[in-house]
């Protein structure tokens, strides 16, 4: 009989650094069959593997998960690691797929969490990406917009925060009605910053913001803003500067760069390591606020926002740094091996990612004990030895 080493990258993690792989059994024989000898079987494979999923309480929710292997092949859940039960709440189709009737959300008990289906038969067992149930829902507002006062002709800038899932959008309203947004004088970032430039006497009033996804809508207290006549500063000033971000692989970043003086700072971008800026994913909103979408581990670096002075030398500078998390890929991977009764056995796995990603073993679905028998050397670049 052939022992074969089976990984797969868990895709969707609970955190971006860790990453599986693990071990089953296969011939190259047809299923079922008897080869010269040999019991000859297919190896487990999935058809479908469940996927985030967000849902509001109360719904019902299905995470599919399908396999395919030498029967009998059973499958089971797992909910944060553990081995869920099937009870009248938590339902298993016929196929295999978890149904939840009617989703729990409480301090005592939610549903929420990561989920992965174990496909088993005799020769051995596979275990699925990590899916996420997420129940929808928006927290009361962590940062509320805050008065301010301004001469006319300079900026205003307000900022709310809440905490949701799925992402909030976040909208403003001027004296309890619709901003309207068809001028340049006025910006809504993607993360819901709002900013107002060549400030003007009719901007006097009260302002809001409002935060909507599928699960509910909540409005932030009024912030007054006072227009008055005056002379903007000479030399350019920057009000709100772009802060350190970690993102994930794809997300959009929004680096912001609000600046004021008299006559009107020019704001330009700029990397600290004198590489070029990616102008084909990167873009200028408002009136200098840099926005990259789809980033990847190129994009990572120091970024400079300069505001100056037309026709002089005066300027300011404000600078973030900007790291692109990316998932952990498998770049090395197990080869099958034969070895006879009290050989020694060894496995590589190898993987990449920022950060560099952990690696752990599981033997037919299940996690490997290190024990005198067996070892495991090297944080990222993993061996495991099995000696007899």
């Amino acid at each position: 009989m052939h022992l074969r080493a089976w990984s797969r990258p868990i895709q969707q993690l609970l955190s971006s650094d860790w990453a599986h792989s693990s071990i089953t059994i296969q011939s190259k024989c047809s299923a079922g069959r008897n080869f010269r000898g040999v019991l000859c079987f297919s190896e487990l494979s999935f058809i479908t593997e469940p996927s985030d999923v967000t849902v509001l309480p109360k719904d019902p929710a299905v995470l599919d998960c399908q396999a395919h292997g030498h029967p009998p092949v059973a499958i089971k859940w797992l909910k944060n690691g553990v081995h869920l039960a099937e009870s009248e709440h938590i339902q298993l189709l016929p196929n295999g797929s978890l149904y939840i009737p009617k989703i729990k959300h409480t301090k005592e008990e939610s549903d929420e969490g990561f989920y992965q289906c174990l496909s088993k038969n005799k020769f051995g067992a596979i275990l699925s990406q990590r899916s996420r149930l997420t129940i929808a829902s928006i927290s009361e507002f962590l940062l509320q917009p805050l008065p301010m006062e301004v001469t006319a002709g300079s900026v205003a800038r307000f900022s709310c925060a809440v905490t949701s899932r799925p992402p909030a959008t976040i909208t403003w309203e001027f004296n309890q009605s619709t901003l309207p947004l068809q001028t340049d004088r006025i910006t809504v970032l993607p993360n819901g910053v709002l900013q107002i430039h060549n400030v003007q006497l009719k901007d006097t009033g009260q302002y809001r913001c409002v935060a909507t996804n599928i699960g509910s809508r909540q409005k932030s207290q009024e912030a007054k803003l006072t227009v008055s006549q005056g002379e903007e500063t000479s030399r350019p000033k920057i009000i709100a500067g772009p802060q350190n971000l970690t993102v994930c692989l794809h997300q959009t970043v929004v680096l912001e760069c609000l600046a004021t003086g008299n006559p009107w700072p020019i704001i330009s971008w700029s990397r600290a390591d004198s590489k070029p800026i990616d102008v084909y994913k990167a873009k200028v909103l408002g009136n200098g606020n840099l926005v990259i979408t789809d980033v990847n581990s190129k994009h990572s670096g120091v970024y400079l926002c300069r505001a100056t002075t037309p026709g002089t030398r005066n300027y300011t500078i404000a600078a973030a740094n900007l790291t692109v998390q990316v998932p952990p890929a498998i770049v090395e991977r197990p080869e099958s091996q034969t070895r006879p009764r009290a050989g020694t056995a060894r496995f590589i796995c190898q993987a990449e990612g920022v950060p560099p990603p952990r690696i752990s073993w599981l033997k037919n679905g299940e996690e490997v004990h290190l024990n005198g028998r067996i070892k495991m050397y090297n944080r990222y670049y993993k061996q495991i030895y099995y000696t007899n």
